[in-house]
């Protein structure tokens, strides 16, 4: 484990927060991370701001500071399971809700919430949607996406009619009562609470899992090592437009600790409680602690045969009686005495645990998901296994900052720091356990990279084949992959790209067709990690515009006569293109049905800038032909393209056919003779080049006559200047060293390229004009407009839309959300537009 950068405060606020109930922190699927910090009044010591703050892990200084309203510690995050709205909770017990305004990351407000007032929150969890998805190692060798991943049957908490899961929310509180909210689709909020047992008590510590039929377990203590661990079952349902609430006691436990007799006494409090995952609620994770001190107990439910009496023993069975069975609670492994424990991190990954998943994980060193993490007060971790806790990695922090040391020092050589310790308040794992978000004492957010392999020695093939299993992983289940890219290491890059689009096409075509656009998003992001490689970037980029505007101009197409045949207009469109070979544009279109693509005027002019970037490019990448050579730049991705190239001609095709009915939607070219047919020119060479490529498996090289015309092009047209996505401004491609960066919140981190580089061969030049990347059009040179950015690729565009008609918001609605990569979007300040 190290660090890959440290995150810290210009000036550090005062906090004010109980030592009882430490900060918090949460990691979203979507690589966002909120954590929580208490200011502090400096003329009015009574008033306390209870802060949250959102950060997506790219750009960790762009911090979102919510004052949240809350009157009371906050002392529950929680991201639901699209990684977009956030639960916060506190000790008055109100709940609530925020949301993306206008879909930015660095923007949110509240839209709902709950309350059971003076009743502090202190488990709290959104409801489950039904999906879960099994990852299973000893498959990591199949060319089967859906051998390597496979949905789990798995009841939602609550469902709608037609089986839709209920969204909403439950929360356990200090007084054992447990409150559930669910938001019904007309927006209103049903809310009902209950008490978890009928002697209700002091709940000191709960946390919260589900069952595969659609229940809920709460596992609850009083704080006290020598009380029990209670488990209730939770099932929540809605009658007569009621929301109503049933609970039921289930088998306890008792620790180990306090039947131990040397260690009866020595651990007096439960600290915490933990399900190993919210998905299986019959193993669970407790940690007793003193002042100096912690030990960590792992158990687990199984069912038991129940002994008979030996009176009933000898009495004849009945034919088909089976031995009574009954649930109980059987420890499976505890640590032995360790340094007293600050903070619990449980992995996400839900890999199998079976023996042959164990097996296989040992043997091929695949360690994400197995293990948990443990901080200490002395500021260091340890990764232990989540079912023996035998130790699998340490790191160990110091006052001054962060170090990492060899595991095996002897802890009496680690001489301690004058002045305080930082250790960590509050530790998170990323969706794919190889990142570990934490908060330390100070408000400092510290990323620590957590090897795949705990820092065993692996061969390269073996590390890439892990690497390459966890972004397939996200590539399906649409998780960000940032943690990922944090251990991908430049020369690594070539062979992960092209590994990872041998998979892909050995999966069958309708998961090909659902994975086509995350694909290029994931290799695009693999691309920018390596200066060799980041003029492919720009390639999938562009590629992933290129279908984009593709999909969006044939969806226009409407068939003639209602009684179509099963084909539409686009899909008549590729087949004819791809079997008709002319060169010539005009007899191309002659084998079309033209009736199918008239369309009226106004949507055809309001979508010129994207019919001109279609023409800009076909231009671009033929006059750059005959230049792709000693240095790779943007564009050479396309020259063997097939499908690409034929995607072009299509598009050629049909604006060529709306340049008949609406001469003004027609891209624009600068031509050295008025009587140059430009649209025909380009296609024919596009054409040609189309024919060298159109077999991927055995392309052929342009012939020297067809790079003769390219050469030619400069001077019969004007070329223009593609304005390529800039090199992304994140912090992913500056982590490829083993120094952790120094970064302070609201204070934008820059690190001048190396003149020397390739990347300087598209670099944007100061002064020049700026692009909205998504609506193809010109900003100029110092943008007023609002802009927001792709928190991954950084593509920019308008926030608001200058556009009128319905064809150009129509396009706009499609990136509402997330940018054509995936990403999600960030407002920006002016002067980075």
């Amino acid at each position: 484990m190290e660090v890959a950068y440290v995150c810290e405060w210009e000036k550090r606020p005062k906090s004010n927060h109980c030592p009882s109930i430490p900060l918090v922190c949460a990691w979203s699927c979507r690589n966002l991370v909120a954590f929580t910090t208490d200011l502090k009044n400096e003329e009015d010591e009574k008033d306390v701001s209870h802060m949250i703050h959102i950060l997506d892990t790219e750009h960790p200084w762009d911090v979102y500071s919510i004052n949240s309203g809350h009157s009371e510690i906050i002392s529950s995050l929680e991201w639901d399971q699209s990684g977009s709205r956030l639960l916060s909770a506190d000790g008055d017990g109100q709940i609530k809700c925020w949301a993306m305004a206008d879909h930015l990351v660095n923007s949110w407000e509240t839209i709902v919430g709950s309350a059971v007032d003076g009743d502090p929150i202190i488990a709290l969890s959104w409801l489950h949607n039904g999906v879960k998805l099994a990852l299973h190692v000893e498959m990591s060798g199949s060319t089967n996406f859906g051998e390597k991943f496979s949905r789990v049957k798995f009841s939602p908490s609550l469902t709608l009619f037609g089986g839709k899961p209920m969204e909403g929310w439950l929360a356990v509180t200090v007084s054992g009562l447990v409150t559930v909210s669910l938001l019904k689709p007309s927006g209103a909020l049903l809310t009902a609470s209950e008490s978890l047992c009928r002697l209700r008590g002091r709940v000191a510590l709960a946390d919260i899992a589900f069952t595969g039929g659609g229940n809920i377990v709460v596992a609850a203590t009083d704080g006290s090592s020598s009380s029990p661990v209670q488990f209730y079952k939770v099932c929540v349902s809605v009658v007569n437009e009621k929301c109503r609430i049933d609970t039921e006691l289930l088998p306890s436990l008792f620790m180990r600790c306090t039947t131990d007799p040397v260690r009866r006494d020595k651990y007096p409090v439960v600290t915490h409680l933990k399900f190993l995952t919210r998905e299986n609620s019959e193993q669970v994770l407790l940690c007793a602690s003193s002042q100096t001190g912690s030990i960590v107990e792992c158990w687990s439910l199984r069912k038991e045969g129940l002994p008979v009496n030996n009176i009933f023993q000898h009495r004849s069975p009945v034919v088909g009686e089976k031995q009574p069975m009954i649930l109980k609670w059987r420890i499976l492994s505890a640590t032995n005495d360790l340094d007293r424990v600050s903070a619990v991190a449980l992995p996400k990954l839900p890999i199998s645990i079976s023996n042959t998943d164990l097996k296989v994980a040992s043997d091929t060193k695949f360690c994400p998901g197995l293990g948990l993490a443990l901080a200490f007060h002395d500021g260091s971790i340890q990764i232990v296994h989540r079912l023996s806790l035998h130790t699998m990695g340490v790191f160990y922090g110091s006052s001054s900052g962060t170090s990492q040391r060899s595991g095996d020092e002897p802890a009496i050589k680690r001489q301690r720091a004058a002045g305080p310790i930082i250790h960590f308040t509050a530790l998170h794992f990323s969706w794919t356990s190889l990142a570990l978000a934490g908060v330390d004492n100070h408000g400092k957010l510290h990323m620590i990279r957590v090897s795949p392999s705990m820092g065993q020695m692996l061969d390269m093939n073996t590390l890439l084949r892990h690497l390459l299993f966890l972004l397939e992983y996200c590539m399906v289940t649409g998780y960000d992959w940032w943690d990922v890219l944090l251990h991908v290491q430049p020369g690594m890059v070539h062979n992960l790209v092209e590994k990872l689009h041998e998979e892909y096409m050995r999966q069958n075509q309708a998961l090909q067709q659902v994975l086509s656009t995350r694909i290029v998003a994931v290799k695009a992001s693999l691309c920018k990690l390596s200066s060799a490689t980041a003029a492919r970037a720009c390639d999938f980029h562009a590629k992933l515009l290129l279908i984009a505007i593709s999909s969006t101009l044939k969806s226009l197409l409407r068939p003639h006569v209602l009684n179509t045949p099963d084909k539409s207009p686009g899909d008549r469109l590729t087949e004819i293109c791809a079997k008709n070979t002319d060169t010539d544009i005009d007899k191309v279109m002659i084998n079309l049905k033209t009736e199918e693509f008239v369309l009226d005027g106004p949507p055809l002019q309001s979508l010129q800038q994207l019919i001109q970037w279609v023409g800009d490019f076909v231009l671009y990448l033929m006059a750059n032909l005959p230049n792709q050579g000693t240095i790779v730049r943007p564009g050479f991705g396309f020259l063997r393209d097939g499908s690409s190239l034929g995607m072009l001609r299509e598009m050629m095709v049909m604006i060529r056919i709306w340049g008949l009915l609406k001469p003004g939607c027609l891209p624009i070219y600068t031509a050295t003779s008025d009587n140059q047919d430009s649209m025909s020119l380009l296609f024919r060479l596009l054409t040609k080049l189309w024919l060298c490529s159109r077999d991927e498996g055995h392309p052929q090289d342009p012939d020297e006559a067809l790079i003769d015309e390219c050469c030619l092009l400069p001077s019969q047209l004007l070329v223009p200047s593609m304005d390529w996505l800039p090199v992304n401004d994140g912090v992913i491609c500056k982590l490829q060293g083993k120094q952790p960066l120094r970064l302070q919140f609201s204070k934008p981190y820059s690190l001048p390229l190396n003149s020397n580089s390739q990347v300087e061969v598209f670099s944007r030049i100061a002064g020049a004009q700026r692009m909205d990347n998504l609506r193809c059009l010109h900003m100029g040179v110092s943008p007023t407009e609002e802009s927001k950015a792709c928190t991954r690729c950084g593509c920019v565009t308008m926030l608001r839309s200058p556009n009128k008609t319905n064809a150009m918001k129509q396009w706009e609605q499609r990136w509402i959300k997330n940018c054509l990569c995936g990403g999600l979007w960030r407002r920006i300040p002016h002067t980075q537009s």
